[in-house]
């Protein structure tokens, strides 16, 4: 993965005082090496190894986190809690705690294991708003994750401007996991006609339509607001997969209500087929299908000069 490895090759520079160039002609030298049968990743790694560089009892800041890295230390505050739920699988049975860990550079969602961890949650030992210290944790499907081998425990570390946006990674559509949150470059390859539907103003839930007008089950009889829900196929050469906007994306796509019926549908339907965008959002689980769907927060155009810059590092 690109991303990774610029993360990687940046590290290693920071560490070593080596120029970023002369680190890329080490891997490339490398792999050369070893004929090409080793990803630029794990190149860079054996480098690393080489320059005395041992990552394992290093913290390391949150955008420096890459697929596949354990043994992870790490400081940050808890922007978000939430609640501690129970599973029953055919093997096991126990209890999840997850949190969203943020430090200055970024957030990432952290999952519990341990029933000692969890402990901390239930009794309030560890809540939202604390900074905390985590060692020895593993990074998978775009989460940290603790497990017995982990520990936690309070910091007395400051750090200011914590970064409370939501995190993104930047993934091929065949990389997606369900749960995670991922940003992809695709091509619309086909839309479906658009569904509309009424939710109460005040909360945003579906309403109930009946002889006595809109009802919401939380605020009662309501003047219903009318919302929009368009379905798309993205591509990228990797894989497809259902995509998902609601109104307020809907117009990132410079659709507007009134294009959305039509004649005017159509014609702005055929304008967007083919074209590739940055996406960015949550996947989930469709029941109903037993497949993927990507639920789009963002839109984003491509920048290609930036594009061309970040594929040749």
């Amino acid at each position: 993965m690109i991303q990774d490895y610029v993360q990687l090759v940046e590290r290693i520079s920071k560490a070593t005082g080596k120029e970023e160039d002369e680190i890329n002609r080490l891997v490339e030298a490398k792999r050369a090496k070893l004929s090409g049968l080793i990803s630029r990743e794990g190149a860079a790694q054996i480098v690393a190894s080489e320059l005395g560089i041992n990552f394992d009892k290093a913290k390391v800041k949150i955008n420096e986190i890459m697929q596949g890295m354990k043994k992870i230390n790490i400081v940050g505050k808890i922007i978000r809690m939430f609640p501690v739920r129970s599973y029953e699988t055919e093997n096991r049975k126990g209890k999840i705690g997850s949190f969203i860990l943020a430090d200055e550079t970024g957030n990432i969602r952290t999952v519990l294991w341990d029933t000692n961890h969890i402990e901390l949650i239930e009794k309030g030992e560890i809540k939202e708003g604390d900074m905390v210290e985590i060692t020895n944790s593993n990074f998978r499907n775009t989460e940290l994750h603790l497990t017995g081998f982990s520990d936690i425990k309070k910091s007395q570390e400051k750090i200011e401007n914590v970064k409370t946006e939501q995190e993104f990674f930047e993934r091929k559509i065949s990389e997606l996991k369900v749960g995670g949150s991922f940003k992809i470059r695709a091509v619309i390859v086909q839309i479906f006609e658009p569904r509309f539907f009424e939710v109460c103003p005040e909360c945003g839930k579906k309403v109930i339509n009946d002889v006595d007008g809109s009802k919401c089950s939380e605020h009662g009889k309501v003047i219903p607001k009318k919302r929009s829900l368009l379905s798309l196929v993205l591509d990228d050469g990797t894989e497809n997969i259902r995509a998902v906007l609601f109104s307020e994306q809907i117009q990132n796509l410079n659709l507007k209500e009134e294009d959305l019926e039509g004649e005017d549908f159509l014609k702005k339907r055929e304008e967007l087929l083919g074209k590739e965008l940055f996406f960015s959002g949550n996947v989930r689980q469709n029941k109903l299908f037993n497949n993927m769907e990507f639920f789009i927060s963002g839109i984003g155009e491509i920048d290609i000069d930036k594009l061309i810059e970040v594929l040749e590092k």
